[in-house]
């Protein structure tokens, strides 16, 4: 019994893998999407710049949660340090 379960599992497995392959082919496959676009993390960045609201209040002006503004912050500075050590080196 246990060997039939064990052979179907590996049948499930190798059906998902095949259509993750299938999707990604055509361009379907993608994973979450970002909840800021292109505009809106300018505008974000601008607004945090400028020191008019904090973290949080950016958070319920974007509709966001608190952690999505950390991270976009923190992926902002981790970029200018990229950029900066390229600089350098």
């Amino acid at each position: 019994m246990a060997m039939v379960a064990e052979f179907e599992r590996d049948l499930i497995s190798m059906r998902t893998r095949e259509g993750m392959a299938v999707a990604r082919a055509k361009g379907r496959l993608k994973g979450k999407q970002p909840k800021f676009t292109g505009p809106q993390r300018k505008l974000l960045f601008e607004i945090y710049d400028r020191g008019e609201y904090s973290q949080t209040e950016l958070a319920g002006l974007f509709s966001v949660s608190r952690a999505t503004v950390y991270r976009e912050l923190q992926n902002r500075h981790q970029a200018r340090l990229d950029s900066y050590e390229a600089h350098i080196f």
